[in-house]
């Protein structure tokens, strides 16, 4: 029962807004310029002191790609000058070293992952030398034990990279597809051929990869039923580990990329509706569990276990079983949970690299966390990760906190999503339903006092 999805239409279209994904709570939204390079070096230093140090999860973030995609919306440097990618790296060495000074020698660090842009932009030797670098500065796992995962784009790799990458250290492999049909790659700028991503995807398993992840997105220009369904069909007959399927946020006015797309050839929200519906039957139909929100896993993955377990965490990677680890974010515009607090370094590539020519941590804004920020964080946690939460066990973690006296004003708003059959609450839990599972983000919503004032509708993508 645990992994039961019922699709509303009616209930989907009442509740369906502008909201956040929470890889964070509070959101990037909320952070302020305030927060400074020395409220960091703060934080790490009381991580450092605590008594035993959580170990440590390491983003790489590496912005340059080959070619854009005009649906893209990350922090991406589109070029064929490599010379940007080199210099860009001197400068990343030199943030590793900055980092690895100021953390513990000892804490191990349990998860790595690079992310993008592409990181496969990247030529072996400087891939090598990167975590080399890493492994220099920070204390690397010897064996295959931790999560070690790159993001690729199959068009820029060739299927014996996947070995010199697994030879690297990573045992997990996330590739991007987003759309089989040549139509819709024509409409998105992302030619590429279902041959080339099945020859990685099976260079992968050669390799033994621990996981492998691909990235799909239903609401691209030109996509219909009949094509997205042709699409899924060919994904699951290669059989990944984990899904990820996310909803197209047409947001040009934010995504420079996104004007090329012709919004007269994006499908209408009755028809992303009936894509959507399509997903998630075809995908637990073929054996997948719904982990929540866009991600979908297979029974035996570690996702779903942790999930079954209670113990999986969501994060600026997504879903992740490894909660407890402090982020340590490399790059520019990475952002880092360290502690009790969220810090971001500079978005702008001259101003990042300035900073750390100075020998300067570049963190431009953040947020320290008060007691009612963790509070909400872990109920948010809770609620996109396992649907539930134990409203004694809560209370018992929050220092005999009463959750119906605290959360007195969001309980009362709760009573029409309850009518509607979104969430259950009795004394002992609350508990989100069937129904109101693909209406997580909605729900999470009324507990967020960082919406307060906020025009989700054009800040955030709808959660549908």
């Amino acid at each position: 029962m645990w992994n039961t999805i019922e699709f509303d239409h009616a209930l989907i279209r009442r509740y369906d807004q502008g909201g956040p994904r929470y890889t964070s709570y509070p959101t990037a939204a909320s952070f302020t310029g305030r927060f400074t390079a020395t409220d960091y070096r703060e934080a790490v230093q009381r991580s450092n002191d605590d008594l035993i140090p959580a170990p440590l999860s390491l983003y790489f973030h590496i912005p340059f790609c080959n070619t854009v995609c005009f649906y893209c919306g990350c922090n991406k440097i589109a070029t064929k000058n490599y010379t940007l990618a080199t210099g860009y790296l001197e400068t990343l060495y030199l943030e590793i070293a900055l980092q690895g000074a100021i953390y513990d020698s000892d804490r191990k660090v349990e998860q790595l992952h690079w992310g993008g842009g592409t990181p496969t932009f990247l030529n072996r030797s400087d891939m090598q030398r990167l975590m080399q670098e890493t492994r220099r500065h920070f204390n690397l796992r010897d064996d295959d034990g931790g999560d070690y995962s790159i993001e690729i784009d199959p068009r820029s790799v060739q299927p014996d990279d996947i070995q010199f990458l697994r030879e690297l250290g990573f045992n997990r492999f996330s590739l991007g597809v987003q759309d089989l049909d040549e139509q819709v790659q024509i409409a998105v700028n992302r030619i590429q051929p279902i041959q080339q991503t099945r020859a990685i995807i099976d260079a992968c398993r050669a390799a033994d990869a621990r996981s492998i992840n691909i990235d799909l997105i239903y609401g691209l220009p030109r996509q219909t039923l009949a094509s997205f369904e042709q699409t899924l069909d060919a994904i699951i007959r290669i059989q990944p580990d984990r899904l990820s399927v996310f909803n197209y946020a047409h947001l040009p006015a934010l995504f420079k990329p996104q004007r090329r797309i012709n919004a007269a050839e994006l499908p209408d929200p009755e028809t992303k509706l009936a894509l959507l519906k399509m997903i998630i039957e075809k995908l637990t139909s073929a054996g997948y569990v719904y982990i929540g929100m866009d991600h979908f896993a297979r029974p035996e993955d570690e996702l779903a276990e942790a999930q079954r377990r209670g113990e999986l965490h969501r994060n600026f990677q997504g879903y992740s079983t490894h909660g407890d680890c402090d982020i340590v974010a490399m790059g520019v515009s990475a952002i880092s949970k360290v502690n009790d607090v969220y810090s971001q370094n500079s978005k702008q590539l001259d101003s990042y690299s300035e900073g750390i020519q100075d020998g300067r941590f570049p963190v431009v804004r953040g947020i320290r966390l008060s007691e009612d920020d963790q509070i909400r964080r872990d109920l948010i946690q809770r609620l996109t990760c396992n649907f539930a939460i134990d409203i004694p066990g809560f209370e018992a973690q929050w220092r005999g906190l009463s959750f119906a006296d605290y959360f007195a004003n969001e309980l009362a708003s709760l009573s029409d999503l309850e009518e509607d059959g979104l969430v259950r609450l009795s004394e002992h839990q609350l508990t989100v339903s069937a129904k109101g599972r693909l209406l997580v983000r909605s729900i999470c919503m009324l507990f967020d006092a960082s919406l307060k004032n906020v025009d989700t509708s054009n800040r955030f993508s709808r959660v549908i």
